[in-house]
């Protein structure tokens, strides 16, 4: 790759860079759990590759930055983990978020964490896993990766990429990373925008494909989301489920439940589920609560709200919703996922804060999703939906169709990969 002089030394600082947070990291680690798991982590990702990958082994790698980017693929890489059934694959996060949580996933035979990206890590891990194909989903450039594996010729795809034009790829800043994206054989991207941004710079080779995402919610209603004792406490009445919650919704959640006069259940599943965060929630309200960890000791049909002080089984407690409010646009944390209770055709209330998440801004043109900023909006948005039943299934089934409407991104992939 050719870099001019202004290139070549923005590349050599961000490699100077990267080493000097590889430094910082460790000395920082010990005071900090999630990094301490990353650093440990990375610590072993090439002893454990060379205990399980053999020079004669065919390797597909897949990389994921977290947990979110990991669900974004997974229709993807179940399709690839059939048809190449013989090859070993090798999974790896950048995030403890993604690798503690699906370190045991049976989609791959090794998952790792990937090393910081240095050339020499770069080098080492491609030795190692020498694979035949790399998938990487959605945000992930590592510019020393990306170099060797163009260097390697080596085939590379990354599918529901998202790109914006306040990226550093079309800033003038930003030009020495151009080069890189070129290491992908083929970019599959969720939008127009995304597409028309990368022939802005002269990259072809892409297709809108779509969200995978829209893939992997459908599949959920082809699985048993039955809970019993969700049935059990939901009693047929209405149920409004907050999912993947923050501070800033509880507060707003609590306030609208203390002085709920509705026959209404309420199920809350936050996103931080430490023992003082769950404490400090049941103590505000003043309904009966039950607590997962505790069902089998109460009559769940007597609770007013459920709280789920666990994770895993969000996805099928929208199932019971009749309205779902998703947490994480309040604040400055990111929005959660809303097509996980969109595919079960119901009413959505978020926060304000979306303005990096497409499929939020279509959801609210379709009219199936809300947006409030205060107590008193949720107050009024959450009254409208309980009182009218037409509003909520009108709203329910604007965002299943919109879900049906764009499912097929994993198909397109797949089609691609056999040609």
């Amino acid at each position: 790759m050719y870099f001019s002089p202004i290139e070549f030394t923005l590349k050599s600082l961000y490699n100077i860079l990267t080493h000097i947070a590889a430094f910082h990291l460790k000395l920082i680690a010990p005071f900090n759990n999630k990094l301490q798991k990353g650093v440990t982590g990375r610590a072993l990702t090439f002893n454990t590759l060379r205990s399980k990958i053999k020079s004669n082994d065919n390797v597909i790698w897949f990389h994921c930055a977290s947990l979110g980017e990991y669900e974004q693929g997974l229709p993807v890489f179940e399709k690839i983990r059939s048809q190449y059934h013989t090859h070993k694959i090798v999974l790896s996060f950048f995030s403890p978020s993604g690798y503690e949580i699906r370190k045991n996933t049976p989609i791959a035979d090794v998952v790792v964490y990937l090393p910081l990206d240095t050339t020499k890590n770069a080098k080492q891990f491609l030795d190692l896993i020498h694979p035949e194909l790399i998938v990487f989903v959605k945000y992930e450039f590592w510019p020393n990766y990306l170099n060797e594996i163009k260097h390697r010729n080596i085939k590379a795809i990354l599918i529901s990429a998202l790109f914006r034009n306040d990226q550093s790829f079309f800033k003038p800043y930003g030009k020495w990373m151009q080069p890189y994206l070129f290491a992908f054989d083929h970019i599959f991207v969720q939008n127009k925008t995304s597409e028309t941004l990368l022939k802005s710079i002269d990259y072809t080779n892409v297709s809108v494909s779509g969200d995978t995402r829209f893939d992997r919610v459908s599949n959920q209603l082809n699985i048993d989301n039955s809970l019993d004792f969700i049935e059990t406490f939901k009693d047929q009445k209405l149920c409004v489920v907050a999912g993947s919650t923050w501070p800033e919704g509880e507060k707003l959640l609590i306030e609208y439940i203390n002085n709920c006069t509705t026959d209404t259940k309420f199920i809350i599943a936050p996103h931080n589920i430490k023992p003082q965060q769950i404490h400090s929630l049941v103590s505000k309200l003043k309904k009966d609560v039950v607590l997962f960890s505790k069902k089998e000791d109460v009559d769940l049909k007597k609770a007013d709200v459920f709280i789920a002080d666990t994770i895993g089984i969000l996805s099928k407690i929208y199932s019971y919703a009749d309205i779902a409010y998703v947490g994480g646009a309040l604040g400055n944390t990111g929005l959660h996922n809303t097509l996980e209770p969109a595919v079960f055709g119901i009413p959505i209330i978020i926060g304000n804060n979306y303005d990096n998440f497409p499929e939020a801004h279509e959801m609210k043109t379709n009219g199936g999703l809300f947006t409030i900023n205060n107590q008193k909006e949720f107050n009024i948005k959450m009254n409208d939906l309980i009182h009218d039943p037409d509003l909520r299934l009108k709203a329910g089934k604007a965002n299943s169709d919109y879900i049906s409407k764009n499912k097929g991104a994993v198909s397109s992939i797949i089609d691609y990969l056999t040609l």
